[in-house]
């Protein structure tokens, strides 16, 4: 990829820096500056970038004809967040609504009695259970990615809050996962994607496959990174949270993408 040269001022005379955007890096020129034009040029130079950094849409398109005869293969991005500007870490994990859906199993538990718990099963949980269920979670004895309750028995699955709570399960009604609407909120959490974060904050989600068409992936990507702005807004997070996001493709290279927030 040719380097594109980005020049604001004319120089004078000895020593100073210009910017090249297609590698985002600054070489030295035998150039200098006025101090009006250090000053505009500092003010206005580009955001600082990874070598070797891409658009999005450029780094989407080396993928796509890096695995052209692979159409199935996954599009991933990977970011990188920064722990320490947060009061209090917390593990990353949020549901989103992709422009075009991706399917990822899920197994949700419900904590239900009676017609709720019927309505439950009925509605595709796989595991469901009154108080019993909660005393079986609090031994370990079920694996399971999304959490719902009814209110009758939440007072019951609060106790439950130091294992769930650190895990992004605990059901709340913010979330909207403590409900009588068992039926419908089992709907809606099936159709959404979960995306979550290891323990040193790095989220790894696929947003798509090789032959999807750009608008989708790219669509696809932007919900994650707004739904990545509204998790920072949680956690008092003004700047400097989201590190560097890379994109990537099942057999081709981690690229790093340009202008992050």
């Amino acid at each position: 990829m040719s380097s594109i040269l980005i020049s604001r001022v004319a120089p004078t005379a000895a020593v100073s820096r210009t910017l090249i955007a297609g590698g985002a890096a600054y070489i030295s020129s035998q150039q200098t500056y006025t101090a009006s034009q250090r000053h505009y040029a500092t003010a206005k130079k580009a955001p600082a970038s990874l070598p070797g950094a891409m658009t999005f849409t450029d780094a989407l398109s080396v993928l796509k004809a890096k695995e052209v005869s692979k159409p199935n293969h996954l599009i991933e991005v990977h970011i990188q967040t920064n722990p320490k500007v947060e009061k209090h870490s917390q593990p990353i994990r949020a549901s989103v609504l992709l422009q075009k859906p991706i399917k990822q199993e899920s197994v949700i538990l419900v904590f239900a009695e009676g017609k709720f718990a019927e309505e439950a099963r009925a509605s595709g949980a796989q595991i469901v259970g009154g108080p019993e269920l909660v005393k079986e979670v609090e031994e370990g004895k079920h694996k399971f990615d999304k959490c719902i309750s009814t209110p009758g028995m939440y007072p019951s699955v609060t106790k439950l809050a130091r294992i769930l709570g650190p895990k992004g399960l605990m059901p709340t009604t913010k979330k909207g996962t403590v409900t009588e609407d068992i039926a419908g909120v089992i709907k809606s959490q099936t159709a959404a994607f979960d995306v979550r974060g290891d323990k040193n904050g790095v989220v790894h989600t696929i947003i798509g496959k090789v032959n999807w068409d750009q608008k989708d992936i790219e669509g696809n990507y932007q919900i994650i990174m707004d739904q990545m702005k509204v998790l920072a807004q949680e956690r008092f997070v003004k700047k400097d949270w989201i590190k560097n996001v890379y994109i990537s493709s099942t057999q081709g290279p981690g690229i790093p993408l340009m202008n992050n927030p």
